[in-house]
């Protein structure tokens, strides 16, 4: 009779799939059955917007275009040149290729379950001596040898589902390792773009600071030439001088920071710190954005964001860890045999009387321990929950993330164009109070206050149009673009593989077309090479 406790256990574990009055009869005489216990998985509805923000605006167009390379909308060699040495030989890239194959490995070892867990080939030489203080041990029989050579085997039927469980939960994983790499790559390519404009836009601030201390320079000599002549006070002198010497300390600053962006780029192509020369040179000055950029629509999303597809896995496989847990509450049903030789003398070891063999079905329920099972089931259900709303929240900030780089985008196009009619008056400011100051009709404040304000309005204009471009770059990688740079499905570098098949055999599962095979067998939820054909009876095997 079972306890209320256990009774309410094998409730639950039948509550998880659809299964008959007669499942339950089954599952009470620990016979086999159909059942694959835990929730099938259905991805949750997304919070998703019908349309974006900006739908209608200038320069925003909603039809969807495709942004495999999205980065040559920008019509520059170097940038182009530098996203492609990052995805050869980027080295945080490489290591999310290896998580791939690790996983690809994980999902041999889950379906590997299927065949018979245990087996072994043993032998065995022992030599006994007998007490003869031990009854039936006759004198000159005390001591004698036993020669004995086995194999052993134990086979844990998966009546419940468990290791198919597990090997959906394995599929799951390995498909959200290769969404996991694809929006490494994602990353990474925006990265390299984003940092390659602060790159141009510091060699910007750079050629504008020495093109201003020049102008600096010239008002210092002219207020000089006016003070050694009289027609004005050391003061301008002095005035000209801390305006030249505070441009001039920008210089190095500039400098600092493009070195540093200089190293990190580097970094990103998996070099060590670089001048970069040989691919810079290939283009100058800040990539201009284009202009007009295609969102499509919020939905498009959830197939195009790496992020989003590795939470949707990742919530997958944790669904059907759920069944793994619900199948501990179950009787586990074993084959185990053993066959073998026995002799005690050698010659005779292999003669068919020493033959022998064991076998049979074996089952344990852990009855007991039904508390534990059913709360170690809640921990998966309330993980899955958790992860339902990690995801639901993952979902949202992708929609902010291309909301905000929209509106960057064309918010700081205004602005671009308010400050280059700001620079261009600015500089005719420059002029004109220079002829005013050299004529004698006005102060060197002036002059002064004209170039403090040419050397704001420069700075401000080179940022924001470097802004302008970093927003365009933020728009295609929150929309997802970039990972099609993959190549098939080719995680590892050729020279990491063979250093990895020198070091252990690993088979096919290198291989491109393996890893591809992989790929498309855990999206279709089959077992591939891995599944012998007399394995293959969950496809016709009936449900209950």
């Amino acid at each position: 009779m079972l306890s209320a406790t256990q009774r309410a256990g094998v409730s639950f574990a039948l509550r998880a799939r659809r299964c008959s009055p007669k499942t339950a009869l089954i599952v009470l005489a620990v016979v086999t059955g159909g059942c694959m216990v835990g929730p099938d998985y259905r991805k949750p509805p997304a919070p998703v917007a019908d349309q974006w923000l900006v739908t209608g605006a200038p320069r925003v167009e909603t039809e969807a275009e495709s942004r495999d390379r999205w980065w040559q909308v920008f019509g520059d060699p170097a940038l182009d040149a530098l996203v492609d040495a990052a995805y050869k030989q980027n080295l945080t890239l490489q290591a999310a290729g290896l998580r791939v194959i690790e996983a690809q490995a994980r999902r041999g070892i889950a379906i590997g379950a299927l065949f018979p867990q245990t087996q072994q080939v043993s032998g065995a030489y022992t030599r006994t001596r007998s007490s003869l203080n031990r009854q039936f041990v006759a004198p000159g029989t005390r001591d004698f040898n036993t020669y004995q050579v086995g194999f052993d085997a134990a086979w844990e039927l998966d009546f419940w589902g468990r290791f198919r469980r597990a090997i959906e939960a394995s599929d799951a994983e390995l498909l959200a390792a290769v969404a996991d790499y694809d929006d490494v790559l994602v990353s990474l390519v925006a990265e390299v773009a984003i940092t390659y404009v602060n790159v141009r836009v510091l060699d910007q601030r750079l050629l504008l600071a020495h093109e201003n201390t020049g102008l600096q320079r010239d008002s210092l000599d002219l207020a000089r030439v006016r003070y050694e002549a009289g027609g004005t006070s050391e003061l301008d002198v002095q005035q000209a001088t801390t305006l030249l010497e505070d441009t001039e300390a920008d210089i190095p600053e500039i400098e600092i920071q493009q070195r540093q962006a200089l190293d990190s780029l580097s970094v990103l192509l998996g070099i060590p710190p670089s001048n970069l020369t040989d691919i810079l040179r290939q283009s100058s000055g800040i990539p201009a954005p284009p202009p007009t950029v295609a969102v499509g629509i919020p939905a498009d999303l959830l197939e195009r964001r790496p992020d989003l597809r590795r939470a949707e896995r990742q919530l997958a496989a944790q669904s059907a860890r759920i069944g793994v847990a619900v199948s501990d509450l179950l009787p586990r049903i074993q084959l185990a045999g053993s066959v073998g030789l026995s002799a005690e003398q050698a010659a005779q070891l292999f003669e068919g009387a020493s033959f022998q063999a064991v076998g049979g079905p074996q089952f344990n329920w852990p009855i007991l321990n039904y508390g534990r099972i059913i709360n170690a089931v809640r921990v998966q259900d309330a993980t899955f929950q958790e992860q339902v709303a990690t995801y639901a929240n993952t979902v949202l900030r992708a929609q902010q993330e291309v909301e905000d780089a929209v509106v960057g985008y064309l918010r700081g196009a205004d602005e671009v164009a308010h400050l280059e009619r700001s620079v261009a008056a600015a500089n005719r400011a420059v002029e004109l109070s220079l002829v005013q100051y050299r004529e004698g009709a006005a102060d060197y404040t002036r002059v002064l206050n004209s170039e403090q304000s040419k050397i704001t309005e420069d700075r401000r204009l080179t940022t924001n149009r470097g802004l302008v471009t970093a927003n365009v770059i933020a728009l295609y990688k929150a929309l997802g673009g970039g990972w099609e740079l993959r190549d098939d499905n080719n995680f590892v570098p050729a020279a990491a593989k063979q250093e990895m098949r020198e070091r252990t055999w690993w088979g096919g599962m290198l291989d491109t077309e393996k890893q591809s095979d992989d790929v498309k067998a855990a999206e279709s939820g089959t077992e591939g090479d891995h599944d012998p054909g007399f394995l293959r009876w969950r496809r016709w095997w009936p449900e209950w």
